[in-house]
């Protein structure tokens, strides 16, 4: 039984292969956590500690008992009224005003399989791999009832989280901050780890020790963002990639969200995560449910690459979904670096004809195919063929690429509005402003207002006509800028603060009608690249683009803090021109094949501009995707360098089983008279005999992973060299 609970002692224990969760009702009907960490057995309620703490409060129940403080114990869900005055999980404004709550434990209820969330994103898992554990907490003069929720997958070494708020009491509530998780950790010192960045610069690692204080990062975007990822990690100072403690906090949602790491006056750390209280206040009416949004906690004792590895398999396995979650992603090329707006369907289909002789299978149609739309100052929202620009119906493109044998994909961007368009003009109120305010603009377009139905529904109408036209296999779902001016123009003054949190409903509301009408359809998210690049976006689609930034150099540590959290199968990555669009760069193109093969591989050039020797490179290149992406996409991944400390950039994917190993390693500098680098293996059987395929050298897994691998030297810049290990 991964969950056990001890009547006699009130003790509820989680149990996955490598690691125990605890925690514990006390006499008072507090919930305590007890311990997370490596597995041990037994009570570790002696951990905890009672003293005389000056200006902590005492509950009233412990009457003279002045050791007895909410503001010093360990809490599995804290809250503000009962005395803590470290950061909370929940916060309410009653009725009257007041603030706080009294929530103690009301019981538990354990079940086989794995709970879902109605309307958000979740892990599954049927009665084979998990099990549930609820309890229900109460605050008996108020009703409000809490069920906190855990799912427990043993083979992961994950435990989820989420929490249920229902208003059972005989007035109306605020709820002002409902966070989804959070771990109270009684001594040890730590670092704590974050993802930072900008458009087309995501996800750069930061670590830093945890401090005296609260430290905090999040979005008030409307998304996740690309400045930071809705993914933090808590590790002992000296944990490593394959050494020390690690503990992975991610949320699965893709709106606006804080995470929290805070120190207290005892050098106890909490760290916490859930959705953005700022610009947040539910209201919760009798009768009313709220649900947050998931948030799945790992935890490792053999470092950081271990740590990330359970998430690979967690979200490739268990929150990706449809027909492209486990099989090969055709190779495409999308048009967008080679023509921007500037296309005809001739265009487009000399594209998909050059691409097909060399091997490419599908071709996406980016921005310009629709309404008024030859710049992006019009045409969102109006989701119809522009019949003059393709010279004829998107039928008739798709069936004539079709018949080259490849298949067909667009780009959309549903949540967005131009003024200038059709859909403007006839609901302007369907876009967020604030009455009597001119809105903020953002890549000169507005935001629809995603929190309503019946917007969902006309823009769902349009989509669906579209992909229901033509033989349509591929959506690149975009979202080009922030969101403000958050006004819904249905909702009433008092719960505006509802509305960016409804529209991420609106938003997964939009996404499963897709998933479920349209099961053949891959779906790949983006937003700008990387700015909602979260485990939310997974459920639904499979892939997302990782970052508007195709250079391989810049996509090396782009792509390096995305695999802390993310598998390499959700990274959305291309083959682009040199010098590069976006920074001017010129790297070699089997460079950057090697960098877009750390994810899902295709092209975005103008194949019409490739000399002969490189589109025989391509052709080589796709063959050798084909090889290799069982390994790739279904391997375990190993980060064997730094590469924002380390000249070179190596990588590794190693089949479960052991017997097949692909190391792709890149020079990110070169300098006269150059140190010689060796990259160690990881992840291989070090009995075994390992031959790799260019040289036909055998060599054994333990002189690859002790003694290492000598990088050979060339002269040339951004040099990439491969090693496909296969055992004898």
């Amino acid at each position: 039984m991964a969950v056990q609970y001890e009547k006699l002692s009130g003790l509820f224990t989680l149990e996955t292969e490598n690691s125990m969760y605890q925690m514990k009702v006390d006499a008072y009907g507090f919930l305590l956590h007890l311990y997370y960490g490596k597995k041990t057995a037994g009570s570790m309620e002696y951990l905890l500690t009672y003293y005389d703490r000056g200006f902590s409060g005492n509950p009233y129940d412990a009457d003279r008992d002045r050791t007895y403080s909410m503001d010093a114990l360990p809490q599995e869900y804290p809250i503000w009224g009962n005395g803590d005055y470290r950061s909370p999980c929940l916060e309410v404004r009653m009725a009257d005003g007041s603030f706080g709550s009294d929530l103690r434990y009301q019981g538990y209820e354990i079940e086989d399989g794995k709970y879902g969330i109605a309307g958000l994103p979740a892990v599954y898992g049927d009665s084979s791999i998990a099990q549930t554990l609820k309890i229900f907490m109460a605050d008996e003069k108020s009703g409000l009832e809490i069920v906190l929720y855990y799912g427990v997958i043993p083979e992961y070494d994950v435990i989820t989280r989420t929490v249920k708020v229902e208003n059972r009491g005989r007035e109306t509530v605020q709820l002002e901050k409902v966070y989804s998780a959070c771990l109270d950790f009684l001594s040890g010192e730590y670092d704590w780890i974050s993802f930072y960045g900008r458009h087309a610069m995501e996800r750069t690692v930061q670590r830093t020790p945890v401090v005296h204080g609260l430290q905090v990062i999040g979005s008030r975007r409307g998304t996740s963002s690309h400045q930071y990822n809705p993914f933090l990690i808590l590790a002992a100072h000296e944990a490593t990639e394959d050494y020390g403690d690690c503990y992975g906090l991610s949320l699965i949602y893709s709106g606006s969200f804080k995470g929290e790491v805070e120190k207290d006056q005892y050098n106890q750390t909490r760290i916490s995560i859930g959705i953005q209280d700022e610009q947040f206040c539910y209201e919760l009416k009798p009768g009313e449910v709220f649900y947050a949004p998931e948030a799945a906690m790992a935890f490792s004792g053999q470092g950081l690459g271990n740590l990330s590895r359970h998430y690979h398999k967690l979200y490739r396995h268990h929150l990706c979904r449809g027909k492209y979650k486990s099989v090969p992603r055709p190779v495409l090329i999308n048009n967008w670096e080679a023509t921007y707006f500037d296309f005809t369907g001739d265009k487009i289909y000399e594209i998909a004809r050059q691409a097909k002789e060399l091997g490419v299978e599908m071709l996406v149609l980016d921005d310009g195919w629709f309404g008024k739309r030859d710049t992006d100052y019009s045409g969102l929202g109006d989701w119809k063929t522009n019949e003059r620009k393709l010279g004829g119906t998107l039928k008739d493109l798709v069936n004539r690429i079709n018949g080259l044998g490849m298949k067909f994909g667009l780009w959309v961007e549903p949540e967005m509005v131009s003024e200038d368009s059709e859909l403007y003009r006839e609901h302007p109120d369907w876009a967020f402003a604030i009455p009597g305010r001119k809105p903020v603009r953002g890549r000169s377009q507005l935001v629809l207002d995603f929190s309503r139905p019946e917007v969902v529904d006309g823009i769902y109408k349009q989509i669906s006509m579209v992909l229901d036209s033509a033989n349509i296999e591929y959506m690149k779902w975009d979202m080009n800028r922030s969101i403000s001016d958050v006004y819904s123009a249905v909702m009433a003054a008092d719960r505006q603060g509802e509305v960016l949190y409804r529209y991420v409903l609106g938003l997964y509301d939009f996404l499963e009608r897709l998933h479920v009408n349209y099961p053949d359809l891959l779906v790949e998210g983006c937003s700008g690249g990387g700015g909602r690049f979260d485990a939310g976006m997974l459920y639904y689609c499979p892939q997302i683009w990782c970052s508007d930034n195709t250079d391989a150099i810049d996509r090396i540590s782009i792509q390096y803090g995305t695999s802390f959290g993310y598998p390499v199968s959700a990274v959305g990555s291309h083959v682009s021109v040199a010098p590069n669009h976006q920074n001017g760069r010129v790297t070699p193109i089997d460079t950057r094949a090697a960098v877009a093969m750390a994810g899902s591989f295709g092209y975005e050039l103008d194949l019409c501009r490739l000399t002969e020797e490189e589109k025989q490179q391509v052709k080589r290149q796709i063959e050798e995707y084909h090889k290799y992406w069982d390994v790739i996409h279904n391997g375990d991944y190993y980060r064997l360098t730094n590469p924002m400390e380390q000249d070179v950039a190596a990588w590794q994917f190693v089949r479960e089983d052991k017997r097949e190993s692909l190391i792709q390693v890149v020079m990110q500098n070169t300098h006269g008279n150059p140190v010689v680098p060796y990259v160690k293996a990881a992840g291989l059987d070090p009995e075994k005999r390992y031959r790799e395929e260019d040289t036909g050298v055998v060599y054994t897994g333990a002189a690859l992973m002790y003694g290492g691998i000598p990088v050979p030297q060339r002269a040339g810049e951004y040099l990439a060299y491969r090693m496909y290990l296969v055992q004898v």
